[in-house]
């Protein structure tokens, strides 16, 4: 469970656009599941002619405030569920946003002067929570830590849904914070981003962010990365540095030598910022080149691998695209809204293929198994005319049904190489003068 944050200068444009179409209609039965707005009840507001009455209940302490309320006192939070669980009910997402909006100290449970919220279910797997900043007494609620409270009110409630398991989740301290035994290992991965994994406690967390490096915490845990949009130059001087206070922090730190600025300073690639284009037409090649499946299950696997395949660079890529075009800009939510569908999407694509890919590719080495005999691969040497080009002669000899064939057509004919169970036994023939 992912959530993510956003401000806005109007809680009604907000609620404009989650009850429209959305970019190309994904915005599937939008409809209000929960809130609290001191006033009417959820269920009168929850009408499909509703949309100016919602709007107006969440504009009315702002617009007590008059001059003196804030320019962006639209609070926006988006929630996705993990795509490879099942989805919750309207009730389930429900009981998230009332836990979402206590946590983050919008709605505490039991405050009267709380900040005005609304729920709104916009498509399968994704939910909006959207909120005003003023509270009933005419306070501001201060959301200078609400990013951190989400993710890890998120993360427990992940590991309750049984998504993930859950020890205990990292908390922000001033205290100094245990060194974790692992080791902190600093190197490329195949898309080309720097990746420093190992790093679990705050302390080292703490020090990757300061060096330059991005953090994110979803469901596959904590994870810390250079985009690989980063020049080169700005890979190796922010590694070097990052691992310079890791080890200072008495941190066993693995330094890949490319990244290393004493030892080794990498090559620019000659396709600047899209080597990882060319990177994935090689893997294309790779695919096409394959001979058998087992050679096929390898290439592919450059693409479907859980952390390192191609499909999930592209989904952390856009996922990160998404947020940080709401640093950039917070009026630019339905932009960044864009990019995270899309990485569900990839998301999902890469889980439906590795389960399929895998049955299949099994089933087809199970089958070519029991096709071709032991023997198979010698007796298809020597049968094959010589006289077939050899695209045609590639393609029957990967043809189940022509190498059995070929196995009939050659024991029928006795031919050299049958089985030593069907040749006759010699017998001398008298010699003719």
């Amino acid at each position: 469970m992912i959530p993510q944050l956003h401000r806005a200068s109007s809680t009604s444009n907000v609620l404009t656009y989650l009850y429209g179409p959305g970019w190309g209609g994904n915005h599937t039965d939008p409809r209000l599941i929960a809130g609290d707005v001191h006033g009417a009840s959820i269920e009168q507001l929850a009408g499909p002619d509703s949309l100016p009455d919602v709007a107006q209940a969440l504009r009315e302490p702002v617009e007590r405030l008059g001059a003196s309320a804030p320019k962006r006192q639209a609070w926006i939070c988006s929630v996705r569920s993990d795509p490879g669980r099942p989805d919750l009910a309207d009730s389930q997402w429900a009981a998230v946003a009332r836990r979402l909006v206590a946590a983050a100290g919008v709605a505490p449970e039991g405050d009267p002067d709380a900040c005005r919220w609304v729920a709104v279910r916009i498509q399968p797997r994704q939910m909006y929570v959207v909120a005003t900043l003023v509270r009933e007494d005419g306070s501001l609620h201060n959301a200078y830590s609400d990013a951190f409270r989400l993710k890890r009110e998120c993360h427990v409630l992940s590991g309750e849904m049984g998504h993930q398991i859950t020890d205990s989740y990292p908390k922000l301290s001033d205290e100094e914070t245990p060194v974790a035994a692992p080791p902190i290992t600093i190197t490329h991965e195949f898309s080309g981003s720097v990746v420093a994994k190992g790093a679990n406690d705050d302390l080292s967390a703490r020090l990757l962010k300061h060096a330059g490096f991005q953090q994110t915490e979803d469901w596959y845990g904590r994870r810390h990365r250079l985009p690989t949009t980063t020049p080169v130059t700005h890979k190796v001087a922010i590694a070097t540095h990052a691992a310079e206070m890791l080890r200072a922090a008495h941190y066993t730190v693995d330094l890949s030598p490319s990244l290393d600025t004493a030892r080794k300073s990498p090559p620019a690639h000659p396709l600047g910022p899209y080597a990882a284009g060319a990177e994935l037409l090689q893997v294309t090649e790779r695919i096409r080149a394959a001979e058998n499946g087992d050679a096929l299950e390898r290439a592919v696997d450059h693409l479907l691998h859980p952390e390192y395949g191609a499909l999930e660079g592209v989904r952390e890529a856009l996922e990160a695209a998404g947020e940080h075009i709401n640093d950039l800009d917070d009026e630019a939510y339905k932009l960044a809204d864009r990019f995270g569908l899309a990485a569900d999407l990839v998301s999902s694509a890469q889980s439906e293929l590795v389960s399929s890919a895998q049955s299949e590719l099994v089933s087809l080495d199970a089958e070519l198994r029991r096709v071709r005999p032991g023997q198979q691969p010698r007796i298809e040497t020597r049968t094959r005319s010589p006289k077939l080009p050899d695209s045609r002669g590639a393609a029957l000899a990967t043809s189940p049904a022509a190498a059995k064939a070929k196995v009939s057509s050659t024991l029928g004919a006795g031919t050299a190489g049958s089985s030593p169970a069907a040749r006759p036994s010699p017998v001398p023939e008298p010699r003719t003068r």
